[in-house]
């Protein structure tokens, strides 16, 4: 993908580029619209500041376009149009000792019972354990504190797919 060809795809197609970078409709059709950008630095910057400009239920829908930290098989399947970006940014998980994986798969339940929704966090170059260990943290947040935090760690991974579409 180049920015041109970004610039000049139909809207649709534009939004569901977007889409895969953050699961956000209000913020695809955001993005969508604010084309064309005059470069990838321009791009990133509006990205952002649309992203901060978001509700919480916008930000709460993109976290429900991630798999659960560890749930590979759920990547796979579910996540099957942004597994190619998810799978390189959970790596850190392939060949965690069971322990954690299973102590990851019980706190994840628990951050989503008191939350309202999965865990987030921008996992490239992390592992398992150091994952478990934020989640464990965050899990004290409050709830408004949480969300910022974990709207934040969305903001990051969106930021890196969107490098990544001109990868």
């Amino acid at each position: 993908m180049t920015l041109d060809r970004l610039n000049s795809l139909p809207a649709a197609e534009a939004h569901s580029e977007f889409l895969r970078c953050c699961g956000s409709d209000r913020w695809a059709g955001a993005m969508t619209a604010r084309r064309p950008f005059s470069s990838r630095e321009n791009l990133l910057q509006i990205a952002d500041e649309l992203w901060k400009s978001m509700a919480s239920e916008d930000w709460i829908q993109a976290f429900s376009s991630h798999p659960k930290i560890g749930d590979l098989k759920n990547l796979q399947e579910k996540f099957a149009a942004t597994a190619g970006m998810a799978t390189d940014e959970q790596s850190g998980v392939r060949g965690a000792p069971d322990a954690v994986l299973v102590e990851l798969a019980d706190s994840n339940r628990l951050y989503e019972e008191k939350f309202g929704y999965i865990f987030i966090v921008c996992a490239t170059g992390k592992s398992a354990p150091e994952m478990l260990g934020l989640l464990k943290r965050r899990i004290n947040n409050d709830p408004a504190t949480e969300l910022r935090v974990a709207a934040a760690e969305q903001s990051g991974i969106m930021i890196l797919r969107l490098e990544k579409l001109f990868a």
